[in-house]
């Protein structure tokens, strides 16, 4: 039997709440230098706002996927979508940094347990081509952050005014979820390993499973690594390429500037089609034929060629590693099975918010203290890793 398609209402609450996700990221970028000039602090402390943001997301990721069960999706949303909302209007409120570190620890446990529980969801209830739409509208709120940031500012408001708009969006989004609590209830069960081709359901999760034996099976740490590694190499290469393009391969500021840009145009175009390609060919066709396409692009980084050849595969990782997040998620339950997906699931999103911090910043010190041209071969490496941790993941036998 074939699993129901996801209500068009909970699809479009799924989009907005990831879009929800990425204006506060697109918010600060904009707004940073008048919140600093306003609070008198240097242009560092940044660091400290974002610091707190990670420590909140990386700690409800995980509590997110063990509490999952007890408070249902609907109210975990809700209840996190208010959190986010209010952190947003502390923002806009604040008269000093010290409160709005406070404040992004709050958003930070807020966007994470919202990522987790919506990603837990998705995984049994959307199929491959809303999996990765739904990932899609996370890098459009990124897009429209500072669009609003810089639409007030130019309108000649206070920077507050953009964190107000963005929390008043966030309140509606969070009264919204709790109405529809009951339709959350309503999860398709996780298809099995065997996928859409047999269109067999997995056996519905036992009432009980220990915490346990979730942390004991090795395809969870796996999961959690290949997470990790993932998001290093789409942060790195976003983050890095300007550099290498520029004092690397002689690109000039604003070419290479377009460059990066379509660098992450090319994760958002990636998404939308490769997720109507995923649901004909199967999730885990698409998959590896991206790890495989994004070895590739990192090779061509990687080569003492002209700046175009650098482009090309910054281009090439880009689309190819577009699916790849939605993916890993949506095929959890094949490799840790059902009764232990959502507590990975929560782990993985832990593990990838980790990964994103540490792994690019330490590319950054090997750049400093090296040479720049080591980012193709660092993307090279890590690709492969990444290639070699969904494949012994994937051999693991799936337990429940």
């Amino acid at each position: 039997m074939s699993t129901a398609p996801p209500r068009a209402s909970l699809l479009l609450l799924a989009y907005l709440a990831f879009v929800s996700l990425g204006l506060p990221d697109g918010l600060i970028g904009v707004g940073w230098p008048s919140i600093r000039a306003d609070f008198g602090v240097p242009t560092e402390a940044v660091g400290l706002v974002l610091t707190a943001g990670t420590a909140g997301y990386l700690t409800s990721s995980v509590l997110a996927g063990f509490t999952l069960a007890r408070l249902g999706v609907g109210w975990l949303l809700a209840g996190s979508t208010l959190l986010a909302s209010l952190a947003l209007t502390g923002y806009a409120l604040t008269p000093g940094l010290i409160l709005m570190v406070g404040c992004a620890l709050v958003l930070g446990l807020g966007s994470g347990a919202i990522d987790s529980g919506l990603n837990a969801y998705a995984a049994g209830a959307f199929g491959p081509r809303h999996m990765n739409w739904m990932h899609a509208f996370f890098g459009l709120g990124v897009a429209l952050g500072p669009l609003i940031m810089t639409g007030a500012l130019s309108a000649g408001l206070s920077w507050r005014w953009g964190y107000g708009l963005v929390a008043g969006a966030q309140l509606a989004l969070a009264a919204a979820f709790a109405l529809t609590v009951r339709a959350w209830r309503d999860r398709t069960p996780a298809r099995g390993p065997a996928g859409p081709a047999t269109g067999k359901a997995a056996v519905a999760p036992p009432a009980v499973t220990r915490v346990r034996e979730t942390l004991r099976l090795p395809a969870v740490w796996l999961g959690a690594a290949a997470f990790a590694v993932y998001v290093a190499i789409e942060v790195a290469a976003g983050l890095w390429a300007f550099l290498l393009l520029t004092e690397g391969r002689g690109l000039g500021a604003a070419v290479a500037g377009v460059c990066v840009s379509g660098y992450w145009g090319s994760l958002f175009v990636g998404r939308v089609v490769q997720g109507v390609v995923a649901e004909r060919l199967g999730a885990a066709t698409v998959l590896r034929g991206s790890l495989v396409g994004m070895a590739l692009g990192a090779v061509l980084i990687a080569l003492p060629a002209p700046a175009w050849v650098a482009v090309a595969g910054l281009f090439v990782v880009g689309f190819a590693a577009a699916p790849v997040f939605p993916l890993l998620t949506l095929t959890t339950v094949e490799r840790v099975g059902t009764a232990h997906a959502d507590r990975t699931i929560g782990l993985q999103i832990a593990a990838a918010g980790l990964g994103g911090a540490l792994v690019p910043a330490g590319i950054g010190v090997l750049l400093g203290n090296t040479s720049v041209e080591l980012l193709g071969p660092a993307l090279v490496v890590l690709t492969l890793g990444l290639i070699a941790l969904h494949t012994a993941g994937t051999r693991r036998p799936a337990s429940g």
